[in-house]
């Protein structure tokens, strides 16, 4: 027997950084995502294999399901080494939710398949959380946070199939649908900026910087629920630039417009952890034109990426 898991990949397009502090965030569950599939096998070992957006695997290993320790058939790599022990990390973070989980006598042969880029950043390990979340019918949210960081906005993502408002209440995660679908998004693009970013590495320095937390979170409040019912472009634009003002002065970093696109007659937003990954961009039918002329090869329009 076979089970099947799946669960969407996600872009915050409000409230990066903020949402850790209570931010009202506006997030959207792409149309890209990752799968996992579970079968029982007769070996007494858990079998792991991840495959790209290509269908090659990109790691492969054998783990005991006592103490989930990978077995070594050869010399693995470092980035091999180092996926081992996060994946191991997750699976008994996942057992002492549910004792029961993996308990058995049997084997179990697991696939993930990406059907995007690792590169991206789109959540190929928030979904996987998700993912074996389900499998172990243990929640989610407490996973991540046992095993990792972060706000928890991504899990919504993979949890939901259209955009929510997103927030962390006394530490619980609040999320409601958003009925965000603007007139102008065959005006919006998502640009990858041809690098993966660190969340975790982001996160750390947000947290060193010092900054009016309440006058912050409130104007990012502002923007959130604006974005929600603005019909114009030109709003919109004004609206995302005031968010990336912000932004850039908490973080004493320049907007991603300042730093590489100076020249550019849209708006453009950072989405995430600034510095990598995808952004927004706002324009009309020659924005891919003017990225793919700077080096920016991938600019997938708003309809082709949100679900």
């Amino acid at each position: 027997m076979t089970k099947q898991y799946y669960s969407n990949g996600k872009l915050l397009i409000t409230g990066e950084y903020l949402v850790l502090d209570g931010a009202q965030s506006l997030a959207v569950p792409t149309l890209y995502g990752q799968s996992l599939s579970v079968k029982e096998t007769q070996d007494k070992l858990l079998t792991w294999k991840s495959l790209d957006d290509k269908g090659k695997p990109w790691f492969e290993s054998d783990y005991e399901l006592e103490d989930f320790d990978p077995i070594t058939k050869n010399t693995v790599s470092e980035e091999a080494l180092a996926i081992s022990v996060t994946l191991k990390k997750i699976l008994l973070e996942a057992r002492k939710l549910n004792p029961s989980f993996l308990s058995t006598s049997q084997g179990y042969e697991i696939t993930t398949a990406l059907n995007f880029p690792r590169e991206w950043g789109l959540g190929s390990s928030s979904t996987l959380i998700n993912n074996i979340a389900q499998w172990a019918q243990i929640d989610a949210y407490v996973l991540l946070w046992n095993a990792f960081s972060g706000s928890g906005y991504d899990i919504a993502c993979a949890q939901n199939n259209s955009p929510i408002i997103y927030q962390l209440k006394n530490s619980r995660p609040i999320v409601h649908s958003a009925s965000f679908n603007p007139t102008f998004k065959s005006d919006l693009y998502f640009v990858y900026l041809n690098q993966k970013q660190n969340s975790r590495d982001g996160i750390a320095q947000y947290r060193n910087k010092e900054f009016n937390a309440f006058s912050a979170i409130s104007q990012i409040n502002s923007i959130t629920q604006r974005i929600l019912t603005c019909t114009r472009l030109s709003q919109f634009d004004k609206l995302i630039k005031k968010h990336e003002s912000i932004l850039s002065e908490i973080l004493g970093t320049p907007t991603v417009e300042e730093r590489l696109f100076p020249d550019f007659k849209g708006a453009i937003k950072s989405l995430g952890a600034w510095g990598g990954d995808f952004i927004l961009a706002t324009g009309n039918k020659t924005t891919p034109d003017y990225f793919k002329e700077k080096g920016y090869a991938t600019v997938i329009p708003y309809s082709k990426m949100v679900k």
